[in-house]
């Protein structure tokens, strides 16, 4: 029951899809985490069974990249793109740890926030724009990824400051069995990722492995542990290096 409990409760603060309303309490918070890369699965198959139904329509191509770009966005609620426009912000200003905490907390978007957002989007559609449908099974697969290093990095790293959504997972988190699940996560991820294509396939996951150490410096460097708004950040920069990569990696060796 607190297995099924942790389920809800990270679909609940993870996703737009609607979920019974339970309450968060020490117990069914324990395998929150746990359940993190699920939600990325649900991202992952709208993202291939609608990607080729575009595809196979035809569709114009800006209509197509724009809908891709949408649609993990339309599942999440924005959250992670929350934690990342606050990120930019802290970021850009080169103050110290402080400040940039500081920034975080602050509930108003700077210029920096809509700057990056703009560029991230950008971006995001020009390679969605080059997506190929033969890309879309492994680009499915790193929605589970990302999620699975953002959760592995929440447990693992120390935290910024001692309240916040981070600190109260880690708090209340499991992490051994944590740790446990997402190892198998990015186990299961990489070996479908690699049937389906070991080029896009390592193109991905060297990409996501690059993220990841960029990640923790600037976590323990720039803000002296993690936070919520940074584990945002780094899910969307994950995603969209894989998501470059993939196709990168589909164009420069087909």
């Amino acid at each position: 029951m607190k297995l099924i409990q942790s389920m809800i409760i990270a679909f609940s603060m993870y996703s737009k899809l609607p979920m019974p309303v339970i309450e968060w309490k020490k117990e069914n918070m324990k395998y929150v985490m746990c359940f993190f890369p699920a939600v990325g699965m649900v991202s992952g198959v709208l993202t291939y069974l609608l990607g080729r139904a575009f595809l196979y329509m035809s569709f114009g191509r800006l209509f197509f990249a724009a809908a891709m770009t949408l649609l993990p966005i339309l599942v999440s609620g924005g959250i992670h793109l929350d934690g990342f426009m606050d990120t930019m912000d802290a970021l850009s200003s080169y103050g110290d740890r402080e400040k940039k905490l500081e920034i975080l907390k602050d509930s108003h978007s700077g210029a920096f926030a809509v700057l990056g957002l703009g560029c991230y989007l950008v971006w995001s559609l020009g390679v969605w724009s080059e997506v190929t449908s033969d890309m879309l099974g492994v680009i499915g697969c790193i929605f589970v990824v990302s999620r699975a290093l953002s959760a592995v990095a929440v447990v693992s790293f120390r935290p910024a400051k001692n309240s916040g959504l981070a600190r109260t997972f880690q708090d209340g988190a499991r992490k051994t069995a944590v740790r446990i699940f997402m190892t198998g996560y990015l186990v299961a991820a990489a070996v479908v990722m690699f049937w389906l294509s070991p080029v896009q396939a390592g193109c991905a996951l060297a990409s996501a492995g690059m993220v990841f150490v960029y990640y923790r410096h600037i976590c323990y460097h720039q803000f002296g542990g993690v936070t919520g708004d940074l584990a945002g950040y780094f899910l969307q920069v994950c995603e969209l290096a894989m998501l470059t990569a993939v196709m990168a990696g589909g164009k420069l060796w087909s």
